[in-house]
């Protein structure tokens, strides 16, 4: 009986490590040059539930790209919490509802009210950090990608429904995403109820009013996805068992990669998996996915807390810089442990682009919501490591055609430097 169980659980495991991928290239690049900190990483890549995505861009003589993916301990049935990442798809779904809706006057900057028609469900009719005092899904857009706010992405939630969130992410082609959860603490069933929503003239007249939604499809709990050792509940009591990410967002790496590429090189993916977007859209978006905090006037964030590479994590190192020629179109990540980073990077000097995305897990004590997490001292250092690596390979890797990346020429705005308002320190990100 015990040679047998031993032959099962040799036979599980070999399973297990069947979906694993990684390719030579990459594991070569990231070997490459020995640091302490890489090594650890990389010796111990199951603990840290790394998990690479390196895409080489090349263009073809009429500038059409073509994608080359390499992988380094990838797997997407092992689970990482996608925190702020959800809010990126969300974002794009977002203005193709505002573009299927076809109703005269409403679009992503017209003025929008939130009310409340269920239990723990929060009114807002206001937005400080906006020009005119009043919130726009364009608004909420822009935070979402400068800061990854919070508030943002469940007021995106709430406008799109979660029913139409799944539909139209399952449609498109997307199935290794979840997304039940708006990051308010709610239960299952609060969460399948979505807010009332009207859109307003500037003077607070009617041009449309939404009515609350509620999601009435199922979703597969059927896999129990449980980490770590011990976490703190909400009245901070240490609870000795596991924590429970069976019934949390979920969406796997390569998912989230295809949606970013889907959205910058909408003709590189087949037409279902496009979202519906027009040509202002698309240089919405690629503005404030690569805009700094320090560039935005409103809103107004400050600088020396949300600096230029807040929210770029292969690029986060101690001078909280950006190189200047350097351009990077991505969406973070950050909680329970996890970090997480998808970005196209573009280097407009060097005439460079690539993709890279990744995800790890830095919780040594195996405690969550505790908030002691190695994020300053492994989980950023590794991932700039990381990001490093793939740059400087980027910069000597030979192109037969050099690309032409006036697309991603973006017109940033400029903050005034006269403008005395205060500026925002502390934000629900």
């Amino acid at each position: 009986m015990y040679k047998l169980c031993l032959f099962v659980a040799a036979i599980l495991t070999l399973s297990a490590n069947a979906q694993t991928k990684t390719d030579t290239l990459l594991k070569q690049i990231l070997m490459k040059t020995p640091d302490d900190l890489v090594t650890q990483v990389l010796q111990k890549a199951d603990t840290y539930r790394l998990q690479i995505i390196y895409t080489q861009i090349d263009r073809t003589k009429n500038n059409k790209p073509v994608f080359k993916n390499y992988y380094y301990n990838y797997d997407p049935g092992v689970y990482y919490n996608p925190a702020s990442t959800v809010k990126m798809p969300l974002a794009f779904l977002a203005l193709e509802k505002l573009n299927k809706m076809r109703i005269k006057g409403v679009n992503k900057y017209t003025f929008i009210q939130f009310d409340s028609s269920y239990e723990k469900q929060t009114k807002q009719y206001r937005d400080s950090t906006s020009e005119n005092q009043l919130p726009s899904i364009a608004h909420y857009i822009k935070k979402a990608f400068l800061i990854s706010d919070n508030d943002a992405y469940n007021r995106l939630y709430q406008f799109i429904g979660q029913q139409t969130i799944h539909r139209r992410l399952k449609e498109k082609g997307y199935n290794d995403i979840r997304i039940p959860r708006q990051f308010m603490g709610f239960t299952m069933e609060q969460n399948r109820h979505t807010n009332p929503v009207r859109f307003i003239h500037e003077d607070r007249s009617l041009i449309y009013a939404q009515p609350p939604a509620y999601n009435t499809d199922s979703f597969d709990f059927s896999t129990v996805i449980k980490i770590g050792t011990a976490f703190m509940n909400r009245n901070d009591s240490l609870v000795n068992e596991p924590f429970d990410f069976t019934i949390h967002n979920n969406i796997s790496l390569e998912n989230l990669r295809q949606i970013l590429q889907s959205v910058l090189f909408p003709n590189s993916v087949p037409k279902k998996q496009r979202f519906d977007l027009t040509g202002n859209d698309y240089e919405f978006l690629y503005r404030y996915l690569s805009q700094y905090p320090s560039e935005t006037p409103f809103p107004k964030y400050d600088d020396s807390v949300y600096y230029d590479s807040y929210v770029k994590f292969f690029f986060r190192d101690s001078t909280h810089k950006m190189p200047e020629h350097v351009r990077v179109f991505n969406k973070v990540g950050w909680a329970y442990g996890f970090l997480t980073d998808v970005s196209y990077v573009v280097d407009s000097e060097n005439k460079v682009e690539y993709m890279l995305s990744a995800t790890m897990y830095v919780n040594k004590d195996g405690i969550l919501n505790d908030n002691k997490y190695e994020y300053t001292t492994t989980g950023w250092p590794f991932l700039y490591q990381l990001g490093q690596r793939i740059y400087q390979y980027e910069l000597q890797r030979e192109r037969k055609y050099q690309p032409d990346l006036s697309a991603f020429e973006i017109n940033y705005e400029k903050r005034d430097p006269a403008d005395r308002r205060p500026a925002i320190k502390d934000a629900d990100n």
